[in-house]
């Protein structure tokens, strides 16, 4: 994966959804989200704590070399597992609970996605890194992970804002590759489903019928374990 690509992506997708955030009402901040049990404020902060990983993971001393791509990270292990899914929950509600107005928790997400742009943009191409759960991973195989987790998490935080989806053409060609391969576009016209459209229901932002599971099997498209 070429890291200035993904790079540019994060900037973009990043950069639109704290563009987002400053519109949002005292009110909204505490809407609910598809993320149950976090509310609008919750989903931003976990955002904002999956970025916030890079910056020790560059400071670490680099392993020898990357072992797991993109998709393997999206492997059904330990990662994804009930017991950790209540670890995220929980760290993003501490965050959340920290006596910020709407205000400051948009700047202090806007400040986080920058320096970790800021960070990434300053790193030779090739560069690995290890994530927080043992995996030694190309920084760019790794940052698209976080794209992922901006671009989706940006569709649930639309619908809970009531908003029309912002994400970026960038970002959602990069998650499209990641979910599909190189032919992406010849299986979304086969299935007959806008990019948004596959996007939501390969993330389980909206359901499958029969039928499409059955032309989803066919095509041999596997969806990957997302948290």
């Amino acid at each position: 994966m070429d890291q200035g690509r993904v790079v540019e992506a994060f900037r973009l997708e990043a950069g639109r959804l704290a563009q987002e955030m400053t519109w949002v009402s005292a009110a909204e901040w505490r809407l609910p989200t598809r993320c149950a049990p976090w509310n609008v404020s919750d989903l931003l902060t976990h955002v904002r704590v999956v970025m916030a990983w890079l910056p020790g993971m560059l400071a670490a001393p680099a392993p020898v070399r990357a072992e797991v791509s993109a998709v393997e990270y999206y492997r059904p292990d330990a990662r994804f597992a009930p017991g950790t899914n209540a670890v995220r929950i929980a760290l993003a509600q501490d965050h959340a609970a920290e006596q910020l107005s709407g205000a400051a928790r948009a700047d202090d997400f806007n400040a986080t996605w920058q320096a970790v742009d800021r960070m990434c943009r300053a790193e030779p191409g090739g560069r690995v890194v290890r994530t927080r759960h043992g995996d030694p991973m190309l920084l760019s195989e790794f940052l698209l992970t976080r794209v992922v987790e901006v671009a989706v998490h940006g569709l649930d935080l639309a619908d809970a804002l009531g908003r029309e989806p912002w994400l970026t053409s960038e970002a959602a060609d990069l998650v499209q590759g990641l979910l599909l391969g190189p032919d992406g576009a010849a299986a979304l016209e086969k299935l007959g489903w806008s990019q948004l459209r596959f996007l939501r229901k390969a993330t389980g932002r909206e359901p499958i019928t029969r039928e499409e599971a059955s032309d989803v099997s066919r095509l041999g498209i596997r969806w990957l374990t997302l948290g």
